[in-house]
């Protein structure tokens, strides 16, 4: 499975960089990507770079402007995440810097596009202080947001007392807190909070203590591949309760591993997963569709996951940002300067429609999306089916 992986690691990597190559001559916009092309956080970094390229073909151009895109592997780690930040800042140039798989890896991106006043749009959701980083928002929906979400369906479901199992890292830190929140205030228990790390194999001595707590229903805060383990092992040990997840586990890997155990499991995400179910009038529909259209013709698959979305829509910010950035100075894409303004117009963007949401930015907040940026859907015989 390893080589497999590296495999289709290396093949996308090679596709992007051949993409990006043909733009490079007139290419006059650098975006830098550092994603895990390869490692245990590779099945949320393919769909992302996978995402890219589709952004890449829908959106090729600025003002007359072309966009030159340079993607490079973390390997699933964020010290080279930092490390990739860095070499796309200071020997590429890029105008603004996007990534990665994975909560750490892109803290670790935006200190340095801090540092170097590089704007950079994350992928990912983050605990990061906005007075601490005036350089950074992402596209993805904060954890509360989508946990609010799980919490009113457990509700509703007759849930009192709930076990949580996730990474022992900042996204399994992220969930947790969300969860004790939210579920305080609708009168549910939080009864347990098992950890593991996302390179194990095996999570039953947590689940067996899971279990001992005797909880109605259990929450994950995995993600990806690795964040099937949980339910695979409570399908072993014989839980009959409700099975609960969140928005990192939206993609065709952890459907593949989880199979028959993730089955019914019910979970928050953007509504692009399920975007021809949704009513005609819901304002993400169209775009979520074109986006599918492009995804399809570039990769010559049809995407399955929540992940290529978001770099499609923080593509899609940039854009839009990038054109605003263009009227307002006479600087050009290189400099300080222009950096600067593509700050500023990322956090005055207003109501610029994505397929995971509609994102209005403002400065001392790195989120941009609303109520309208998660629906609840149910894995429904290996298909997300939209729950009512």
């Amino acid at each position: 499975m390893k080589n497999v992986v590296r495999i289709l690691a290396r093949s996308v990597s090679l596709g992007m960089l051949a993409v990006s190559g043909v733009c490079a001559l007139a290419a006059d916009l650098k975006v830098g990507l550092s994603v895990s092309l390869s490692g245990p956080n590779s099945s949320l970094g393919i769909p992302y770079a996978k995402g890219m390229q589709a952004a890449l073909e829908y959106k090729g151009e600025v003002n007359g402007h072309k966009i030159q895109l340079i993607v490079l592997d973390d390997g699933s780690d964020p010290t080279a995440a930092g490390r990739n930040a860095r070499k796309l800042v200071n020997e590429d140039k890029v105008d603004i810097l996007m990534g990665t798989s994975g909560a750490p890896a892109a803290i670790a991106m935006a200190q340095v596009g801090r540092d170097a006043k590089v704007p950079m749009i994350g992928l990912t959701p983050v605990q990061l202080n906005p007075a601490d980083n005036p350089w950074f928002v992402t596209v993805a929906q904060p954890p509360q947001l989508m946990v609010n979400a799980v919490v009113a369906r457990m509700k509703r479901d007759g849930v009192k007392t709930v076990g949580f199992i996730g990474f022992s890292d900042a996204w399994g830190d992220l969930v947790y807190n969300a969860l004790t929140t939210s579920a305080g205030a609708a009168g549910i228990q939080v009864v347990a909070n098992e950890r593991y790390a996302r390179g194990d194999t095996s999570v039953t001595g947590q689940v067996l203590k899971l279990l001992a707590a005797r909880p109605d229903a259990v929450m994950s805060g995995g993600a990806g591949t690795p964040g099937a383990l949980p339910f695979l092992a409570l399908q072993e040990r014989g839980f009959k309760g409700k099975l609960y997840g969140q928005h990192a586990l939206i993609n065709a890997d952890f459907v593949r591993v989880g199979g028959a155990a993730a089955q019914e499991a019910l979970m928050p995400t953007g509504p692009i997963i399920v975007a021809e179910q949704l009513h005609p009038e819901y304002p993400t529909k169209k775009i979520g569709l074109a986006f599918r259209d492009v995804f399809q013709r570039v990769n010559k698959a049809p995407t399955t996951d929540a992940f290529s979305a978001y770099s499609f829509d923080a593509w899609v910010v940039f854009a839009d940002a990038a054109q605003r950035a263009m009227a307002s100075t006479k600087t050009e894409p290189g400099t300080p300067e222009f950096r600067a303004a593509l700050r500023d117009a990322i956090f005055a963007t207003k109501e610029v429609i994505g397929t995971h949401g509609v994102y209005n930015f403002n400065t001392g907040a790195i989120y941009g999306v609303d109520d309208r940026a998660r629906v609840i859907v149910k894995l429904d015989k290996g298909q997300w089916k939209l729950a009512p």
